[in-house]
């Protein structure tokens, strides 16, 4: 091969390298527009985080076969009162320090769940709607390749504010402590099913319920 051939073939290879360099920096340098970041954020949203209420419908039904939820506050304060059916991974030592140290355990308790159920969606729930507590061990666990979902309101919302997230004509026909436990074990729901009767649900049924 004579040398003009191999300036030829260089200068094609070196070519071919600088255009898919720069294809490849503008594509990481293009910012994405207003609609894709809208498109993602709501994609984001419906993966991520879970209705309470179609949560608590769930219950009341009898129909939880499909998830497993996870309470992350202290074992003390799961023990005094819980949504019923939640299990306790602690987050917390008690009600003051949170234990983020033990993470570790944290992680196989979680993966164990998931193994032992992979057809069943694991959600966290923390304190209260802003607590960042749920999404920081989300982090940590989809890091390590161990996916969970976050239920949309905490604790406190779903014990301590029932009006804020369920429907005006559900207020009276729906009791909160129905809908708790207590002690160390997730407990069982034992109150009304107003589904089986005339009351209309509120939320409807579909792709567009709650």
């Amino acid at each position: 091969m004579n040398q003009h051939i191999k300036t030829i073939i260089l200068s094609a290879t070196l070519g071919a390298l600088v255009g898919s360099g720069a294809v490849f920096i503008s594509q990481k340098l293009q910012k994405p527009n207003e609609d894709e970041l809208i498109k993602e954020f709501y994609l984001v949203e419906n993966a991520v985080h879970v209705s309470p209420h179609h949560i608590r419908k769930a219950i009341m039904k009898g129909e939880t076969d499909d998830f497993i939820l996870i309470d992350l506050r202290s074992e003390e304060e799961y023990a005094e009162e819980h949504i019923v059916g939640a299990i306790n991974v602690p987050a917390y030592k008690d009600r003051e320090y949170s234990d983020y140290g033990a993470i570790q355990r944290i992680r196989q308790s979680v993966r164990e769940l998931k193994e032992k159920n992979p057809e069943k969606d694991i959600i966290v729930y923390c304190y209260s709607t802003p607590c960042m507590t749920g999404r920081k061990v989300g982090k940590i666990l989809a890091e390590d390749g161990i996916y969970v979902k976050h239920l949309g309101i905490g604790w406190n919302e779903w014990r301590h504010f029932w009006k804020l997230w369920n429907h005006p004509h559900e207020w009276e026909i729906t009791d909160p402590t129905e809908y708790t436990a207590s002690g160390p074990e997730p407990g069982v729901f034992k109150g009304r099913n107003y589904l089986e009767g005339e009351l209309p649900s509120g939320c409807g049924e579909g792709e567009l319920s709650c």
